[in-house]
């Protein structure tokens, strides 16, 4: 199976995102197209786009960002409750069709501020019961006509979605990517995703899901092709092993000073509490795994990250690939640069054998 490799854009109002270089525009159109086509320019096939409620809406900035480029795949990150599946369905397969088939999606499902947007707070079962059903709808939307469904969130009567998503060979719709650790979200995973998307965990933890999830699969049933296995970590690598270590223990000093970053509600979720716990097992886990960043107000992919050289990493992936990972979203900061310098030393190393 060939692997994905992307990158992630921030999206984010206030400059800066986890040391990111604060410039002006930072989020304007002519910074973000920069962003995307220095991804096609060195060896990525796109990158997600992060969201929340306060930042940018991200099927627009993915329609920008696609006009813009020419094989640039955006990942679009986007929430239900945020969206009713019929309305998203026929916004995302236009915009599928007009970029000839480029649209991913990720599926979030993990709190936001939900009474902003109109949205009401469940609890988790209620949550990822909604999210089954959106992911069920959006499929039969994008694949059927004349669609009648009556779920106990969603429905809709008599319902076609004029303009299709691109169909190719092995394709009939974007590829659905889905997180979530806790035993609701891994349920919704082994029947309705296409992508299981970890955060980076040491291999022994990430191996125990996958076997899980394959059992899942078998015990609930599967109508799609088998689900595969992503991971969004941040990659931190330098010239030399020793440079790279250098570079990550002062970032985690001025992480310690600065110590401004910390969101409650994503640090109630079940994943990130599993990343916040390996700090207990060591500062380094696995050959390269650093988990200090986790004790300073990293969250998200910023909890855990992967340091050293490119052979060093890239070795590192390469044991995550033998786990049966296929789709890879890296990442630090400063992004522009990093971009560049991970694509160009970090990739070559990756590429199918």
């Amino acid at each position: 199976m060939s692997l994905e490799f992307l990158w992630y854009i921030p999206n984010q109002v206030q400059p800066g995102h986890r040391g990111d270089d604060t410039v002006e525009g930072h989020n304007s159109l002519n910074r973000l197209t920069d962003l995307a086509r220095l991804t096609e320019d060195h060896g990525w096939g796109g990158a997600l786009l992060g969201t929340g409620w306060g930042r940018p809406d991200t099927l627009t900035v993915g329609t920008a960002l696609a006009a813009r480029t020419s094989t640039f795949q955006p990942l679009v990150a986007i929430r239900p409750g945020y969206w009713h599946p019929a309305h998203f369905a026929s916004a995302a397969s236009t915009l599928d069709q007009l970029s000839d088939g480029r649209l991913l999606i990720n599926i979030v499902s993990g709190q936001d501020n939900l009474a902003a947007y109109g949205d009401s707070e469940g609890d988790q079962a209620q949550r990822y019961a909604r999210t089954k059903e959106f992911l069920q709808l959006v499929r039969r939307l994008w694949t059927e006509e004349d669609v009648t469904y009556q779920g106990e969130y969603f429905s809709v009567t008599g319902s076609t979605v004029a303009t299709r998503p691109a169909v190719r060979e092995g394709r009939r719709h974007p590829r659905l990517y889905f997180g979530g650790a806790s035993a609701a979200a891994e349920r919704v995973a082994a029947t309705d995703a296409d992508v299981q998307l970890f955060w980076g965990e040491p291999r022994d933890g990430i191996a125990e899901r996958i076997d899980r999830l394959q059992g899942l699969q078998s015990e609930l049933g599967r109508d799609h092709a088998p689900l595969e296995y992503g991971l969004r970590i941040t990659t931190l690598i330098r010239d030399t092993t020793e440079q790279a270590w250098t570079d990550a223990e002062a970032k985690v000093e001025q992480m310690a000073r600065d110590n401004n970053f910390r969101d409650e509600r994503r640090f109630r979720a079940v994943g990130q509490q599993r990343l916040l716990e390996l700090a207990d097992r060591g500062d380094v886990l696995d050959d390269n795994l650093y988990t200090a960043p986790g004790k300073y107000g990293g969250g998200g992919a910023g909890t855990t990250w992967l340091v050293g050289s490119a052979e060093d990493v890239a070795k590192s992936l390469r044991k995550y690939q033998d786990l049966g990972i296929t789709h890879f979203i890296l990442s630090d900061t400063p992004y522009r640069e990093e971009i560049i310098r991970v694509g160009n030393q970090l990739l070559p190393l990756l590429e199918d054998q």
